[in-house]
């Protein structure tokens, strides 16, 4: 019994409910089998012995009419009369015969069969001599056709008709005997029924009161406790003695007391200490929040400086944006110069070129005139072997080597001059390309200069957006800064609440009656190193020192902040061990 008491409640449940199901199918199966039996007695009397009675007595009725016609076929006076007793038994037995084939299909017994066949072999006699007296009949032999009808053919016709009363008999007793089994079995179903009914109720009954009280008795103790607890009486006593359901629901009320004891007994310890610790909160938030105010004003006065060095980088960046401009133009200017360099070099190289064609030129010439002073060297020679008739080619010959030698002395005159310019002029082109390099190094240099200026530009564009956005940060600091002066009040007026709420929550929880012997007493709570270090040290935490951004990266807007600059941002609580600065 005690492994029962332990069971949980669903296998409880599952116990009784599932005995009283095994007695419910056996009480169903046990039904459906007698009923069957009942329904198979009904349909046999049905179908069977009921249709076999009544084709027995077809058979009695035809085999009665056959008789009656005989006797008035041999009783006939005339021919037609004896054709219509005749046609009509064979009607007569033609039904006999139906009868016959509708009996022998409902044939269910042996005994049955053998009285059938023993009928059949008579009747067919019966027929035969049947058929003898018609043909006697129709021959005019009336009288021997009466004797056969007394004779043989009563004889045969009185045990046809006995052996058709047995076969009715046979079958009424057989339905007789399917009532008495159909009976019987209704008989010992209903009192067996009765009896598993009686015993499923009476089961029933005792298993829903044993667990009503297995389960009703421990939750009466469970409301108990949770009425006593509700009342403020955390000394009670609870015990558990199984460990079903509500037996655990009973060892958890039972820690739950406990619970509730050691909680309570902390709580009533720990409300004077909140108390004492939310009024020099409320102290702190006050010197905190007259920080926060100076805190606002050098903010307001940082602004203010912020906006003058805005103005002063922004007319810098001007400045710088306007000497980008000159350096621009005076890039385009050397590049103008130094193409101009450029093309006298190529004027001179061309200069240099034509010198050197008129160096040949002249040398040309000079051998003209070294030819020309031979030919009049040779012509003079001829003129004195001639003697008086070659005088005056003589003198031609002496004017022209005269002119032949003045125009060599000439033609090396001017390759000498042409020489020297020619070397002059190699001269002025190597300055021309010395002077060409130094345009080209100025124009690289103006370039750079300009790069320069240009990143000045930039640069100073960049820091102008950044003190701009440093400029917005520090207002909303500010803004920041006086919303947090304003959360310092609140919260001293919510520190000063809490007070209030602490004395309350003492008030409340003096209403439980607790068993001091059961409470374990817990350590007594030191003040908060929090609250101790706000008294010690001033209570305004250090700002963090800026990092230090490039001028290239502007800062980013906070759209987050000035989206919604009411909501104030949490903060994590500080720990025990954080210090205190002031700004």
């Amino acid at each position: 019994m005690k492994i029962f008491y332990n069971l949980r409640i669903s296998a409880k449940l599952f116990v009784g409910f599932g005995l009283l199901l095994l007695l419910t199918i056996f009480l169903g199966i046990f039904s459906i089998t007698m009923l069957a039996k009942v329904n198979q007695n009904a349909y046999e009397l049905g179908t069977n012995w009921m249709p076999s009675v009544n084709a027995a007595m077809g058979i009695k009725e035809r085999v009665s009419r056959i008789r009656s016609q005989e006797a008035q076929l041999v009783s006939a006076e005339n021919a037609e009369e004896v054709e219509k007793y005749i046609g009509r038994t064979k009607e007569a037995v033609t039904g006999l015969k139906e009868n016959e084939a509708e009996y022998s299909r409902l044939i269910s017994d042996p005994d049955e069969k053998k009285q059938f066949e023993e009928y059949s072999k008579s009747m067919t006699e019966y027929l035969q001599i049947s058929d003898k007296m018609a043909a006697l009949a129709k021959e005019g032999n009336s009288k021997d056709a009466m004797v056969l009808m007394r004779g043989d053919s009563s004889k045969l016709n009185t045990k046809v008709r006995a052996l058709v009363d047995k076969m009715v008999k046979t079958n009424v007793e057989g339905g007789v005997d399917a009532y008495k089994r159909g009976a019987e079995s209704y008989e010992s179903s209903r009192t067996l029924i009765i009896i598993v009914l009686v015993s499923s109720i009476a089961l029933g009954i005792l298993l829903a009161v044993a667990i009503a009280r297995i389960v009703s008795r421990p939750l009466q103790d469970a409301v108990r406790v949770a009425q006593t607890v509700a009342a403020g009486d955390l000394t009670s006593h609870i015990e558990s003695r199984t460990i079903d359901e509500t037996g655990l629901l009973l060892q958890a009320l039972k820690e739950m007391n406990q619970s509730l004891l050691q909680v309570v007994s902390e709580v009533r310890q720990g409300t004077d200490e909140i108390a004492a610790a939310t009024t020099e909160i409320a102290e702190g938030n006050m010197d905190l929040s007259n920080r926060t105010e100076n805190q606002a004003s050098s903010l307001e006065e940082t602004a203010s400086s912020m906006e003058e060095i805005t103005s002063t980088i922004k007319h810098n960046s001007d400045n710088a944006r306007q000497a980008n401009q000159l350096s621009h133009s005076a890039s385009a200017v050397a590049q103008k110069g130094g193409d101009v360099v450029s093309q006298v070099v190529n004027t001179m190289g061309s200069i240099n070129e034509s010198s050197k064609k008129i160096v040949d030129i002249i040398a040309v010439i000079d051998g003209i005139a070294f030819q020309t002073n031979i030919l009049a060297l040779n012509a003079a020679v001829e003129a004195a072997r001639a003697g008086e008739q070659g005088r005056g080619f003589a003198v031609v010959a002496s004017e022209v080597r005269n002119l032949a030698q003045r125009s060599a002395s000439a033609a090396k005159e001017i390759k000498e001059l042409i020489n020297d310019s020619v070397d002059k002029v190699g001269q002025g082109t190597r300055l021309v390309d010395q002077a060409g390099e130094t345009m080209k190094e100025v124009v690289d240099s103006v370039k750079r200069v300009s790069d320069i200026i240009s990143e000045i530009t930039a640069a100073g564009t960049e820091q102008s957006a950044g003190i701009e956005q440093i400029n917005i940060a520090v207002t909303q600091m500010d803004q920041m800064t006086q919303q947090n002066a304003a959360l310092v009040e609140e919260a001293a007026a919510a520190a000063g609440a809490l007070q209030n709420q602490a004395q309350n929550l003492s008030r409340i929880v003096s209403v439980f009656k607790l068993d001091q012997t059961q409470v374990s007493t817990p350590k007594a709570a030191s003040k908060p190193a929090a609250v101790a270090s706000m008294t010690d040290k001033p209570l305004v935490r250090s700002l963090p020192k800026p990092a230090a951004k490039s001028v290239t990266k502007p800062v980013a807007k906070p759209a987050a902040k000035t989206a919604n600059p009411a909501a104030p941002r949490k903060e994590p609580v500080a720990a025990a061990a954080d210090d205190w600065e002031e700004f």
